[in-house]
């Protein structure tokens, strides 16, 4: 398993219309190829990460544009563009 983990800011007074957008987008997020765990945090801030577990680097590279034109969906609501960054997934644990 592979992680693709993004560290995003966003602009004062946007969350609201952020999780709007991401509510509208979900389908096409859980759509991404080999898409199994999707998070999103934020801090009241609006300093946030996605995390997303997919089957493989190679499956997260395929993507790479697509979550490029996710990410364009929310360029009003960012102070600047995001760059994901991989990691291989050590252990996943869900109680």
């Amino acid at each position: 398993m592979y992680a693709r983990v993004t560290h995003y800011k966003m602009k004062p007074g946007s969350r609201d219309g952020a999780t709007a957008k991401m509510e509208e987008l979900k389908d096409r997020i859980l759509g991404l190829s080999g898409m199994n765990h999707f998070i999103n945090v934020m801090d009241d801030q609006g300093a946030g990460y996605v995390i997303a577990l997919v089957e493989s680097e190679e499956i997260s590279n395929t993507n790479a544009e697509n979550v490029k034109a996710i990410w364009g969906e929310f360029a009003e609501f960012l102070e600047e563009m995001p760059t994901p960054k991989g990691f291989d997934v050590l252990v996943s644990w869900t109680k």
